[in-house]
């Protein structure tokens, strides 16, 4: 089996643009590079998951998301960085797009999106991780049965800790920081 760092793109890879499909605007967070390099070398696989309630509140379609995807692809192809996969999530129970105006079990907090990719990838859930600059990227990284790190750079707002799940491993000021401290985790294990 293998191991990943699932990622929440906007806010933790890419600065937080709302509802932004335009690849002329995505720009990478600071860190994002030296922390996707290091993750990589660690032998972890690197999985983007990604909340897309945009699609719902009809604010673009989901035809537009394989650009932004393509564009995150090419920012970091340059230093080595291969991204095993993207996955997202086009729903909200509050939109109002059907048949997107929906709860499921992939938008998270909930695990779907992680838990198909360990399915697809043959990934340890156990021996991976969920980082994300909001609660709700934390808790669909424990309720997947992965560590999780909460990049704590202004993106998490409303700070309801109504359960256990939302209790990061870690907090971190940026991705390569949250790198550092996945590799010094697994030194610590050893």
């Amino acid at each position: 089996m293998y191991k990943a760092v699932f990622l929440d793109k906007d806010g933790t890879i890419i600065k937080d643009v709302p509802y932004n499909v335009n690849p002329d605007l995505i720009t990478l967070q600071p860190g994002a590079i030296e922390g996707l390099q290091i993750m990589q070398q660690a032998g972890y696989k690197l999985i983007v998951v990604s909340n897309q309630a945009g699609v719902a509140r009809g604010h673009f379609m989901e035809a537009d998301l394989p650009a932004v995807w393509q564009k995150l692809a090419e920012l970091v192809s340059e230093t080595g960085i291969i991204f095993t996969d993207f996955y997202y999530c086009p729903n909200h129970p509050e939109g109002t797009v059907a048949p997107y105006n929906m709860a499921c079990n992939f938008r998270k907090p909930m695990p779907g999106m992680l838990l198909q990719a360990a399915q697809e990838y043959d990934i340890d859930l156990r021996q991976s991780w969920m980082v994300g600059d909001i609660l709700n990227d934390v808790e669909a990284g424990k309720r997947a049965g992965c560590r999780s790190i909460l990049i704590d750079n202004g993106g998490e707002t409303e700070w309801l800790k109504h359960n256990a799940y939302r209790e990061p491993d870690f907090i971190a000021a940026d991705l390569k920081k949250a790198a550092l401290q996945i590799v010094n985790s697994e030194t610590v294990a050893a």
